[in-house]
């Protein structure tokens, strides 16, 4: 059966792209170009803070947040932010009884946006906050920890393979990977998203229907 169902943060709770289109003004690039180099990145397999490399070299990822911070420009992001199905697909889950946490690699100021949103959830967290990030096991270990329920009942949602879904898998939770984002498009295809992944979704309220049917057949 599945008890609880635990999210990834960016695209795939959060639409990010105003905050990359920060970015974009922090660096003085036009914002399509670094979306262009920002998915140029992510389709060759790097890790996507290489886009700040390609406009700045030796770019320091949480100096420049620092810095923006000091300088009034901080990351933020707000309901608007939500993609549309994040409430009502939450709000379902819990109504039917699961466990709904919200883990993702994030700061510790974005963990304290996100609480903010009053999102009907039972858990919410960061690596900042955790002092572990993904795709470590010791992350997905915390994340059975804090659900308190065994591994093969949690599904964990996220939008990427490498971070998401495989390290949530060999944690022995089921995953689901949701096709939206930069990831989530480009990635879509790939043979790791069919045999590493339980469900492809396109969207969040699929999920009550998955975990109905998990159920009524368990």
């Amino acid at each position: 059966m599945i008890s609880a169902v635990v999210f990834d943060v960016g695209e795939t709770l959060v639409d990010e792209t105003r905050e990359y289109g920060t970015w974009a003004d922090w660096l003085g690039v036009p914002r399509h170009t670094f979306a262009a180099a920002f998915g140029a990145v992510i389709a060759t397999g790097l890790d996507y803070r290489e886009t700040f490399q390609i406009f700045r070299p030796g770019f320091d990822l949480d100096k420049e947040r620092q810095a923006r911070a000091d300088a009034g420009r901080a990351e933020w992001f707000g309901e608007d932010d939500l993609y549309p199905d994040v409430r009502p697909a939450l709000t379902k889950l819990r109504e039917m009884g699961a466990w709904v946490g919200v883990v993702g690699n994030q700061t510790a100021r974005a963990g304290t946006l996100l609480r903010g949103l009053d999102l009907p959830t039972d858990f919410i967290a960061t690596s900042d906050d955790w002092g572990v990030q993904k795709p470590s096991l010791e992350f997905f270990g915390k994340v059975i920890e804090v659900a308190g329920r065994p591994a093969d009942e949690i599904v964990y949602v996220g939008d990427r393979i490498d971070n998401d879904v495989a390290p949530a898998k060999q944690a022995g939770m089921r995953t689901a990977y949701v096709r939206r984002g930069p990831w989530g498009w480009i990635h879509r295809n790939k043979k790791e998203v069919a045999e590493l992944s339980d469900w492809q979704i396109s969207d969040l309220n699929e999920l009550a229907g998955i975990v109905a049917a998990e159920n009524d057949a368990s």
